[in-house]
C-alpha cells in the first residue's frame, strides 16, 4: 500500500494539467451563474476516494468518519461532512476515466485478456432491484448466475493492466476484444471463453496480434511453438489480478444507490491497484525455446 502523499502527488499533478483543459470543453448554459470555489480540491476528493480502496474498511462512510476526519484532518485541511462529500463524488467521474488511462503499463508484447462478473445485488434481490434497471443483465458464470456487469481486462506479465471495458452481463466475452486489443501489439492469451477462429484471424489481418485461445475440451488440438504453450499456462497471472480486485480493491460491492458511484466505485478500484507497489507479475529470467 503506498503513503497518502505518494497516491496524493500523481493525482495532484495530473488534475493541474487537466483542470484547465477540461474546464475549457465544458459548453456554456447561457446564463451567468456564480462559480464558488469548493473547500476541497478535484485533486483531493480523488485521493480520499482512491485511498479507501487502499484501506481495510467495507464502506465508505465508516472510512470517512473513522479514518479521514481523525487522521487526515491535517492533510485535508477543507474537510467537509460525510454528506457534503458524497454530493462532491459525481463531480469526480471524468477525472477519474481520464486519470485510469493515464495509469495503465506499457505494452510489452505478451498479454493476457479475461474477463470477470461484477454484480450489482444479491440474486434474491434481483426482482426488486431498480438502480441498474435498463443497464445491468442477467449473465452466468461457471459458478452461477448473476445481475450485473462483465468487467473485461488486458493486463501484462508484469501485472500492470494495458486496457479495460465494461458490458452488461449477458454479453459474449469475445464482443470488446478487437476495441480492448487495437493499440496493442505481439501475443494475447485467453481461456476457453474466447475461443474463434475468426476472431483470432480477425486480430491477425487488422493489428498483426497473435491470439491464442485455450481449446475447448473435445476440440483438436492446433500446433503451438513450445514457448506459446509455456506462456499459455502462465493464464492465471490476470486470475491473480482479478483476485487482488475484488478481495483487496473492493471493485464489487451490492450497496451502490446509484450508477455514477458505482462507476466512480469501479474506476478507484482499478487505480488503486495501478499504484499497488507490487503486483504479481511472470519470471522471465530464464529464455523460452522457440522450437515448434
Amino acid at each position: 500500500m503506498s503513503s497518502l502523499e505518494e497516491l496524493f502527488c500523481p493525482i495532484d499533478d495530473f488534475c493541474q494539467r487537466f483542470e484547465p483543459q477540461w474546464r475549457k470543453t465544458l459548453l456554456a448554459q447561457g446564463v451567468q451563474s456564480r462559480k464558488r470555489t469548493r473547500s476541497l480540491a478535484l485533486s483531493e476528493i480523488m485521493t480520499i476516494l482512491v485511498a479507501f480502496h487502499q484501506q481495510c474498511y467495507r464502506n465508505v462512510k465508516a472510512y470517512y468518519l473513522k479514518h479521514v476526519h481523525p487522521y487526515w484532518k491535517d492533510a485535508f485541511p477543507g474537510l467537509v461532512s460525510y454528506s457534503r462529500f458524497v454530493e462532491f463524488i459525481p463531480s469526480a467521474l471524468v477525472s477519474l476515466c481520464i486519470y485510469l488511462k493515464h495509469c495503465f503499463g506499457q505494452c510489452t508484447g505478451i498479454s493476457f485478456i479475461d474477463s470477470t462478473a461484477i454484480k450489482v445485488c444479491h440474486n434474491r434481490q434481483i426482482s426488486r432491484h431498480r438502480v441498474f434497471a435498463k443497464l445491468a443483465a442477467r449473465g452466468k458464470t461457471s459458478v452461477d448466475w448473476f445481475l450485473g456487469f462483465k468487467l473485461h481486462l488486458v493486463v501484462n506479465e508484469q501485472g500492470e493492466l494495458l486496457n479495460v471495458t465494461l458490458t452488461p452481463g449477458n454479453s459474449d466475452d469475445r464482443k470488446p476484444v478487437p476495441d480492448l486489443l487495437k493499440d496493442l501489439f505481439g501475443k494475447v492469451f485467453a481461456d476457453r471463453g474466447y475461443v474463434s477462429r475468426a476472431l483470432a484471424q480477425k486480430l491477425f489481418e487488422d493489428y498483426g496480434i497473435e491470439f491464442f485461445a485455450r481449446p475447448k475440451r473435445r476440440m483438436k488440438n492446433h500446433l503451438m511453438r513450445l514457448s506459446d504453450k509455456l506462456l499459455a499456462r502462465k493464464r492465471s497471472i490476470i486470475e491473480t489480478v482479478i483476485d487482488q480486485l475484488k478481495n483487496i480493491s473492493q471493485i464489487e460491492h451490492s450497496r451502490h444507490h446509484s450508477p455514477v458511484n458505482f462507476t466512480v466505485n469501479l474506476l478507484c478500484g482499478l487505480i488503486a491497484y495501478c499504484h499497488q507497489p507490487k503486483k504479481p507479475s511472470l519470471n522471465f529470467d530464464f529464455a523460452l525455446p522457440q522450437s515448434a
